[in-house]
């Protein structure tokens, strides 16, 4: 298959050098606005370039990539599937519930596959956490706490993640959505959710640079989520407390740390609980695996993380959070 890149920044070189070395695809077109960043990224992996995404619709394309800011993910990425293109768009699913609703249904009616790139699934701790989580050995879900943030950069109100038409939210939708989906992943949708925004430090109002929020499920576990570009050293936290034990993700390798898991299991009796931890310092592979996932997907039609009802699913609670923090009360789902 022929995949198309559009959007030659960080994640878009990522994915291009992935889709480049996979075996069933291969890289027929890079795209960018700046014409020196496709240009750079079409002689290093040996491929087209162009400045005009519509490029990326030729018929002899297969696959289009969207690794766009999220402004332009809906209008890339319902074109591409009307034009009968799987398609990868980097998350969140759009700026809004409506676009992600309109690539939805674009995706079906295309009958083609749309995947949301959540690649964070494909981290080796996060899951190994959540194949022993399932395996129920540590019971019952009781809550869950997430931590997630950088320290940001000056300038960010001259960038488009500074941008709320280009961006659609701070760093709740930028880093905050990828827990929003882990979150869904161990404990499944929230029935009422509660979220305070600020705006601290970047110049980036009306958009927030750091977000709390509160997640309640129907089994009455609590969730509860810090994400913030006024994390002055990266990290990555993310913790599920069971009745039988706990499971904690610290890392997500690079600047934030060497990837770890460690497993707590309660001593019944009381005292001091069994630990063990898993180190993984391997480079980051979790780009090269979902792009795995994803062909297969289309050759096979397996199921596949990050599919339009996931989308859909994380950005009805990402919407319910902005209306909640807008309202200054707990907001219930449906």
């Amino acid at each position: 298959m022929k995949a198309a890149i559009v959007g030659c920044g960080l994640v878009g070189r990522r994915r291009a050098r992935v889709a480049a070395t996979h075996p069933s695809t291969s890289v027929a077109l890079v795209v960018d606005a700046h014409d020196g960043a496709a240009r750079d990224l079409a002689a290093a992996i040996g491929c087209a370039w162009s400045v005009d995404w519509r490029e990326s619709l030729a018929a002899d394309i297969d696959v289009v990539v969207v690794s766009t800011p999220t402004g332009l993910l809906a209008e890339i990425g319902v074109a591409a599937l009307g034009a009968h293109k799987h398609v990868l768009i980097e998350k969140p699913m759009g700026r809004n519930i409506d676009e992600a609703a309109t690539l939805a249904q674009a995706a079906a009616a295309a009958r083609r596959r749309l995947k949301v790139g959540f690649n964070h699934r494909y981290h080796p701790a996060l899951a190994l956490a959540h194949e022993r989580f399932l395996s129920g050995e540590f019971g019952q879900l009781i809550n869950a706490r997430a931590r997630y943030g950088h320290g940001g950069r000056p300038g960010y109100e001259n960038e488009w993640r500074g941008d709320p038409e280009s961006a659609g939210g701070g760093e709740l939708t930028d880093q905050g959505v990828h827990v929003l989906d882990l979150l869904r992943w161990f404990a499944g949708d929230p029935s009422a959710v509660y979220c305070e925004r600020q705006t601290a430090v970047w110049p980036i109002a009306p958009l927030e640079d750091n977000a709390f929020a509160l997640l309640r499920y129907p089994s009455g576990a609590v969730a509860s989520v810090h994400t913030s570009w006024t994390q002055w050293k990266n990290l990555f936290s993310f913790e599920i407390f069971a009745a039988e034990g706990a499971l904690a993700v610290e890392g997500l390798g690079s600047s934030y740390g060497v990837e770890r898991l460690i497993e707590t299991r309660r001593n019944p009796a009381g005292g001091p609980p069994q630990t063990s931890e898993f180190v993984f310092e391997g480079p980051d592979e979790s780009w090269r695996l979902e792009w795995a996932q994803f062909v297969e997907a289309i050759e096979r039609g397996s199921a596949y993380h990050g599919d339009p009802p996931s989308g859909l699913a994380v950005m009805r609670v990402l919407d319910a959070l902005y209306r909640s923090s807008l309202a200054g009360l707990p907001v219930t789902l449906d």
